[in-house]
């Protein structure tokens, strides 16, 4: 007898998101503290910049590079990415701290400011029968740019939360995310292949790193008693103002890129390239950029993602049904996904069944 699913199929339930969440539990009931404390520091710091530089070791910047052909797209996506996002953020100053309370009002603003996700965009353009070249290469700008412009953008618009632009501030960015990810870009040609043959195994160090700076974050932020000021009713108020802020991206996204001249299938990879925030990118520049106050300062990017999965499966499912004809013209072939976006934003995959269909999630790789 067939058993059914717990969940309908349209419903994505990325398993890492639920491995996040245990870990804040964890931290909720063992927090670390004293030594505890001072060794988990430690080893979140190397974690970061462990990850950076595996992500700069496996990203082909010369294939990117490739895809300048399809310079109007990718341009399109960065502007949504590093512009109106951030605007937005900025506008939603309005709703602290009757709605949002400071704290919970820098997470939501540093949300606007991560880059875009490769992986699931890449997932949702396939099945929505869109641009998937175009989609690979935008991600791939998208993260190559956040490593810059995310760090400064936050330093710059969130003032007090992140120190400023202090030098002690962008020593801990060049240091612990630049630097990394330069050295990985310089030793690829002897380095990348090997870490290409031990992808699944790389994928579990990409998803333990994250998981040991979530449990650093929220253990600090244990420890410091800021969860007092987060009650359901906040929580509910920050899922409605999120859920608005991806209404307005999803819409612009679509309808601007019509606006621009760009067809259905490259108005697909602009729409779910240019609505979505990186959870693999942000946890860890987090960490570095906001220290104690990190746990609430990723609190919003956590429930951010989870939301946009759930929305985006749904209407890339829509999408696929869509009986107008398919561009023909696509971006060239660009590079894989790095090693934290493969593997922590990757809860979905396109189906062998067809363009329609979305897939169980992938196991951890």
């Amino acid at each position: 007898m067939n058993r059914r699913p717990l969940l309908p199929s349209w419903l994505p339930v990325d398993g890492y998101v639920l491995a996040l969440l245990g870990t804040v539990g964890l931290a909720a009931l063992l927090p670390a503290s004293g030594t505890a404390a001072t060794v988990a520091e430690a080893a979140a710091t190397g974690a970061v910049a462990l990850l950076f530089f595996l992500y700069g070791a496996r990203l082909s910047t010369g294939e990117a590079l490739d895809g300048l052909r399809h310079w109007r797209l990718h341009l399109t996506v960065l502007g949504c990415t590093f512009l109106v996002f951030p605007l937005l953020g900025l506008a939603a100053r309005g709703l602290a701290p009757a709605v949002l309370t400071p704290q919970l009002y820098s997470g939501f603003l540093f949300l606007c400011l991560v880059p875009s996700t490769i992986q699931s965009s890449i997932a949702f353009t396939s099945i929505a029968r869109g641009n998937v070249p175009a989609a690979i290469c935008a991600g791939s700008f998208s993260s190559l740019a956040g490593i810059v412009l995310t760090p400064l953008l936050a330093a710059a618009l969130l003032g007090g939360s992140t120190g400023g632009l202090s030098a002690d501030a962008l020593l801990r960015i060049v240091l612990q995310l630049l630097v990394p990810f330069l050295l990985g870009q310089a030793l690829r040609p002897w380095v990348g292949g090997f870490l290409t043959r031990r992808k699944k195994v790389l994928g579990y160090v990409d998803r333990g790193s994250i998981l040991l700076v979530v449990y650093t974050a929220f253990s600090q932020g244990m420890v410091a008693g800021i969860w007092h000021l987060v009650t359901p009713g906040r929580l509910a108020l920050l899922l409605a103002a999120e859920a608005v802020l991806l209404a307005l991206m999803l819409a612009l996204t679509w309808y601007g890129a019509g606006k621009l001249g760009f067809g259905r299938a490259d108005r697909i990879a602009i729409q779910f390239a240019g609505s979505k925030k990186s959870l693999a990118a942000g946890l860890p520049m987090a960490s570095v950029l906001f220290g104690a106050h990190a746990s609430l300062a990723v609190l919003p990017l956590m429930l951010f993602h989870q939301m946009q999965l759930m929305v985006c499966a749904v209407l890339a499912k829509r999408r696929a049904r869509d009986p107008e004809p398919t561009d023909t013209a696509t971006a060239p072939a660009t590079p894989a996904p790095g090693p934290a976006e493969a593997s922590a934003e990757a809860p979905v995959s396109v189906s062998p069944a067809g363009p329609g269909r979305i897939a169980p999630p992938s196991p951890p790789r």
